[in-house]
């Protein structure tokens, strides 16, 4: 087929719906999870470093499980990752629901079953799997359609969930949750995974999976983007987690954190659909940096300027713009570097570390809360990172790896 169409086969665009749908799912309940809080410190008693550490937790594992899933992607297809990770999802929540939720059953629920279901449900998995069906000239368009998909899930979700939470209760408010996964389950059947990825080479496709991880590890842009990709998850983690007790304790009113999340999810599907558009023309890791910059700038806007409605919106509205903007340009450098046979193994890779950093954004949040009072030296943290990530892309080369060509 000629390569000038975008969607090249209906099964590219079966997958590409479908794996929109799971992230909208996925990431749509994960989103919320913050605005349970207060609920859960009266009704399960649990505290704010307890309900970081659960959350944390659950973004470690996410990660962790990322490339595990990686590999059942490329062996089995995604079809089955994204189902084995929709019934942890969904044992997850029926226990938070069924009453085992206290203590360290919350943990269990929480942060270990849903955090496990996340590694094949939400973003890398998915995106993975639409990178093998796109060649290089619009792949970062089509994963960037997915990820804008997830941020129209984080759009809705708040304002669907609060509105539930205020008239239903958080109980039914997961009851609704389980419903949704069990979409999710039916999903995942219709995710095909081409044996032959599109843009392959002869050389790449005879490659094993530990030569692949090797070769990437290896690589000094590869490391590089790994450890910008941590800053990604600290902040979104942070952001995520935090905000609505943040926007409380300076007073502002209750609805301001729902709607801060829904305008981050709002704005993040015309900023990845920008940022993957972008990748096709410019260099990607010179997005990257733009990106982990500006994030340092709206960070400083929020937090110094005198706490008000209309700068929680510019917030909501600038911070969802960057949200999950980075992903097409990450997930296109390791595919443009090193090909999309292993795709799913080597961006589960930098998806972990990801993850690592959401945990600590997370986790320590609540600690400096519980300890200082404030989230403060949390947010003093997340600017210095945002430096950091701007500077370490830069010496990336963003090039093909060259490979011995069979004869």
């Amino acid at each position: 087929m000629s390569s000038g169409k975008f969607i090249q086969s209906k099964t590219a665009l079966i997958t590409l719906i479908a794996a929109c749908l799971v992230v909208i799912i996925s990431l749509g309940i994960r989103q919320t999870l913050g605005l349970f809080y207060q609920d859960f410190s009266i009704d399960l008693g649990i505290s704010i470093t307890q309900f970081g550490f659960a959350i944390g937790l659950q973004l470690f594992l996410w990660g962790l499980f990322g490339p595990w899933f990686g590999i059942i992607t490329d062996k089995y297809g995604g079809n089955v990752a994204v189902f084995i990770g929709f019934l942890f999802y969904l044992l997850g929540c029926y226990l938070l629901y069924a009453g085992y939720n206290k203590g360290f059953y919350f943990t269990i629920s929480v942060g270990i079953l849903i955090g496990i279901g996340l590694g094949s449900t939400a973003i890398s998995i998915p995106v993975a799997i639409v990178a093998k069906h796109f060649p290089l000239s619009n792949r970062t368009i089509a994963t960037g359609i997915v990820t804008s998909a997830g941020s129209f899930g984080y759009f809705l979700s708040p304002l669907l969930t609060r509105y539930s939470l205020i008239e239903l209760g958080w109980e039914t408010t997961v009851l609704i949750f389980i419903y949704l996964l069990i979409i999710g389950l039916v999903t995942a059947f219709f995710i095909t995974t081409p044996k032959i990825p599109v843009g392959s080479t002869p050389s790449e496709n005879n490659q094993t999976a530990m030569e692949a991880i090797k070769e990437a590890f290896s690589s000094k842009s590869y490391n590089y983007l790994t450890l910008g990709f941590f800053v990604c998850g600290w902040h979104i983690a942070l952001v995520a987690t935090h905000i609505p007790t943040y926007v409380n304790d300076r007073g502002l009113p209750d609805w301001c954190a729902a709607t801060i999340l829904a305008l981050i999810g709002l704005f993040n599907m015309v900023g990845t659909i920008t940022s993957g558009y972008l990748s096709t023309k410019y260099s990607k890791k010179n997005i990257l940096s733009a990106i982990y910059l500006l994030r340092g700038v709206s960070i400083i806007y929020f937090i110094f300027l005198p706490p008000s409605v209309f700068n929680a919106m510019v917030f909501g509205i600038t911070f969802g713009f960057l949200w999950l903007a980075t992903v097409p340009p990450t997930n296109g450098i390791v595919s443009h570097i090193f090909g999309t046979k292993y795709i799913g193994l080597l961006y589960g890779f930098v998806f972990l570390s990801h993850q690592v950093g959401s945990f600590l954004g997370a986790y320590l949040g609540g600690v400096f809360y519980d300890k200082y009072g404030s989230f403060d030296y949390a947010w003093y943290v997340s600017i210095a990172l945002s430096i950091f990530a701007g500077l370490i892309h830069l010496p990336i080369k963003e090039k093909a790896i060259e490979r011995p060509q069979l004869t």
